[in-house]
């Protein structure tokens, strides 16, 4: 499984770290699944005992690989997002998977050994990454709150410049309590209370609460008080902020409750938590925050991540309606076309009676003819040279034969050369 960059500078961070304090201290026999060689604060990763430590890291790197892979994905079909609707959300969704990939690297921060280093990454990234995805939820809920309102979206470049913006406050707020805590009152980085680990994250609970009842309004309320015309469009944008709202929900739920553990259920599980070789008793704080850190993280990517980038992705309404309309006359049997002159003297004979009937008028015709010129002398008398043909005798057209069945038909009664038939 491939490993992303932030594993790897947690990986340095901890290097730093695992020396400090534990040179002196007999080294306990490695658990079944750790080799003699790795470290104590690393064999929780490998621990095959108690497996929860390898759970963790294996879902965690799961859910980092697959943020990789739709942002991946987002990057390669961006040419065919034509609306622009569409295309200014790209941003903050790039953002979100982002921060969803620390996420996932910082949780083995919290699995493995205390260390000064580590401790400094634990306070200051746990706010500012929850801040970054909440902040994109937040700004994505800005656009589709105008869009469902009919109103233009921002451009996805300031979209992202706000949900930076939003995320810069809470990293300095986690800096300023590393520097009253640690500079100022010289205590070590990782001396600090449960509650004030809490207390430092609060802001980004308060986007993430912001965000919540923003994209409730799209749900609820998106397209009040619009046009017919104009609700049947604007109603797609429901579907973004029902998975939106979905997103917020879980996690905020997902959130407290795992903070809540943190702080209240530690001193009640103490003494029934996973137990170490020896007398020591793991403590389940730190890994309760990185369980956190996991679930929260897949809540992003299944409700948020995943179908924001399928509906980002797939074709507008009038390109599906195009290439349905193309493949159903391509592949429906067509009837065949017959071609058909303006004239009915150019006009085929499509039937064979019809052509019988033309035969037949030109035989009446032609008998007709020869017996004008074979009767000039009738009883010694001397007949007056007939008029010509067509002006004494009915000639039917081709309509007048296709109307009547193919079969000659009469002619009027009032016409002069009836006497000729």
């Amino acid at each position: 499984m491939a490993a992303s960059p932030a594993f790897l500078v947690l990986l340095c961070l901890i290097g730093c770290s695992t020396s400090e304090g534990t040179a002196q201290e007999e080294i306990p026999p490695p658990p079944r699944g750790c080799g003699s060689s790795i470290a104590p604060a690393y064999r929780v990763l490998c621990d095959l005992e108690s497996v929860w430590g390898v759970v963790v890291v294996a879902v965690a790197c799961g859910g980092a690989v697959t943020a990789i892979i739709l942002a991946t994905l987002l990057l390669a079909k961006l040419k065919t997002v034509t609306e622009q609707e569409r295309r200014c959300g790209v941003g903050p969704l790039l953002l979100l998977l982002l921060g969803v990939v620390c996420l996932f690297g910082l949780s083995p921060a919290f699995l493995v050994g205390r260390g000064e280093v580590l401790c400094v990454a634990r306070r200051s990234l746990w706010g500012s990454l929850f801040a970054l995805c909440f902040s994109c939820l937040l700004v994505q809920g800005v656009r589709l709150r105008r869009l469902a309102a009919g109103k233009r979206s921002p451009a996805g470049s300031s979209l992202s410049l706000l949900a930076l913006g939003l995320t810069m406050v809470q990293g300095m707020l986690a800096g300023e309590w590393l520097l009253l805590t640690v500079a100022r009152e010289g205590r070590a980085a990782c001396d600090y209370l449960p509650l004030d680990f809490t207390l430092a994250g609060s802001y980004a609970l308060g986007l993430l609460l912001a965000a919540t009842g923003l994209s409730l309004t799209v749900v609820l309320c998106g397209g009040r008080g619009s046009e017919d015309a104009s609700k049947r469009r604007r109603r797609k944008w429901r579907c973004n902020g029902v998975w939106l709202f979905l997103t917020c929900l879980s996690s905020l739920l997902l959130l407290v409750g795992w903070l809540t553990f943190y702080i209240y259920g530690n001193a009640a599980i103490a003494t029934r938590a996973f137990r170490l070789r020896g007398n020591k008793v793991t403590e389940w704080d730190e890994p309760a925050l990185a369980v956190a850190l996991v679930t929260v993280g897949w809540a992003l990517l299944l409700f948020h991540g995943i179908p924001e980038t399928h509906l980002c992705l797939r074709p507008a309404a009038g390109q599906r309606s195009e290439e349905a309309g193309q493949d159903s006359y391509y592949d429906a049997r067509q009837p065949p076309t017959t071609t058909q002159g303006y004239h009915d003297d150019e006009a085929p004979t499509a039937n064979h009676r019809t052509a019988y009937a033309e035969r037949q008028a030109f035989t009446v015709e032609e008998q007709h003819t020869a017996a004008i010129q074979a009767g000039g002398y009738h009883a010694g008398v001397i007949r007056p040279t007939p008029v010509p043909f067509r002006s004494h005798v009915y000639q039917p057209t081709e309509m007048a034969l296709l109307m009547n069945g193919g079969t000659i038909p009469t002619a009027p009664p009032n016409y002069t050369g009836r006497h000729l038939w």
